[in-house]
C-alpha cells in the first residue's frame, strides 16, 4: 500500500446471498483528501462505506485502512472516525459524559479524555451542549455531536455517512464549512447523496452504480470542469459556427431539449475563465440571450448519464 495512500479496495466483492452489493471494485483514497462516495439508491455505496468502516467482511478482495486490514480495531483504534448515518446517540446520557466515554474507548486516558471531548464539541460549535442530554437534543445538534465523537483523537481517516441528512439550509451549510476546514489534515470519505454539497466540499470521488465502480478521479475530472463550459441559453440566436471558429474552442454541441450549449477546449491553452470570457463576448455581440454559464456538466449531470439517472 503505497504512503500516499489512507484506503485502498482492491477487487472487492460483497454479496448477501445471492444478492451482490458490491462487485469487483478496486478503488483508492489518498491521504489528506476529502472524498465522495456517489450512487443511486442501490448502488452499493452504503455497503461499501460499511467495508472500509469494517463493520461487515468483504466476500472476496481486500479492503486495507491505513496499511491495515478494515477489521484491525486494535491497529485502527484512535486512526479512524466513523459517523454511520442512522447513527442513534444514548438519549439518558450527558453530551459531555458521552464524548468522554468514547475518548476513554480510544485511548485517552485521564483528563486528557474530557479535554478532547470539549475539544471535539467546540470544534462543532456545541460547546453549550455539554451538560444537555443527549435526548434533548435538535436533529441539527445530534447530527453535530455525531461528528465530534467521530473526531475524537484526531483520526488520520474519519467516514461520514450523510452528514447534513434531515438538516436545515443553514445547518447543512455550517456542516459543510466545518468539512471544508478539515481539508489536508484527514482522509474525510463522504457519502452523499447531495451531489450538490459532495461537488463543493470533496477533492476526488467515486461513483458506484449497480454495485460497481463506474467512474473514479478528481471532481474537475468528472465534470470535466477544466475542459469544458456550459451556457443555457433562452429563446434566439444560436451562432453554434462563430463559436466552432473561436481559436481556443475545441468543439461546440448543442441541445436543443435544454437549450444548452457545450463548449469544449483544450485546458493547456486556456483556464476555464478565459474561455468563459471570449464565448460569451461573442454571444453577446451577435445578440444571444444567456441565462446561465457553468464550468464543466456539474457532478449531478454526470452521475445521472453514467447510472442511468435512477431515483
Amino acid at each position: 500500500m503505497s504512503a500516499d495512500i489512507a484506503i485502498e479496495l482492491t477487487r472487492v466483492r460483497k454479496a448477501f446471498g445471492p444478492r451482490v452489493a458490491v462487485n469487483d471494485v478496486t478503488l483508492s483514497i489518498p491521504k489528506r483528501s476529502v472524498f465522495g462516495l456517489i450512487g443511486p439508491n442501490g448502488a452499493g455505496k452504503t455497503t461499501t462505506f460499511s467495508l472500509i468502516a469494517g463493520y461487515l467482511l468483504p466476500s472476496g478482495g481486500t479492503v486495507e485502512v491505513l496499511g491495515h486490514p478494515a477489521r484491525s480495531v486494535a491497529a485502527l483504534r484512535g486512526r479512524l472516525g466513523v459517523l454511520p448515518q442512522d447513527a442513534i446517540l444514548p438519549p439518558s446520557e450527558r453530551v459531555g459524559e458521552f464524548l468522554t466515554f468514547l475518548a476513554r474507548l480510544q485511548g485517552i486516558a485521564g483528563r486528557a479524555a474530557e479535554a478532547e471531548a470539549r475539544r471535539v464539541l467546540e470544534e462543532v460549535e456545541g460547546s453549550a451542549w455539554w451538560a444537555l442530554k443527549c435526548g434533548a437534543l435538535s436533529h441539527g445538534m445530534a447530527k453535530r455531536v455525531g461528528i465530534a465523537q467521530a473526531l475524537l483523537g484526531g483520526p488520520e481517516v474519519v467516514l461520514l455517512d450523510e452528514p447534513t441528512a434531515g438538516l436545515d439550509p443553514r445547518s447543512a451549510w455550517e456542516i459543510r464549512q466545518l468539512l471544508k476546514a478539515r481539508r489536508g489534515t484527514c482522509a474525510l470519505v463522504v457519502s452523499s447523496h447531495n451531489l450538490h454539497e459532495l461537488e463543493e466540499i470533496c477533492d476526488a470521488a467515486a461513483i458506484l452504480d449497480l454495485g460497481r465502480l463506474v467512474a473514479a478521479g478528481p471532481i474537475h475530472e468528472l465534470t470535466a470542469s477544466s475542459q469544458q463550459i456550459s451556457i443555457e441559453l433562452a429563446e434566439g440566436p444560436t451562432p453554434l459556427e462563430a463559436l466552432r471558429a473561436l481559436p481556443l474552442v475545441r468543439g461546440v454541441a448543442f441541445e436543443a431539449d435544454t437549450r444548452t450549449l457545450l463548449v469544449d477546449f483544450d485546458s493547456s491553452s486556456a483556464d476555464a475563465e478565459t474561455v468563459i470570457a471570449e464565448v460569451l463576448g461573442l454571444l453577446l455581440a451577435q445578440r444571444a440571450r444567456i441565462s446561465g454559464v457553468s464550468k464543466g456538466r456539474g457532478l449531478e449531470r454526470r452521475v445521472m448519464e453514467l447510472t442511468g439517472a435512477r431515483p
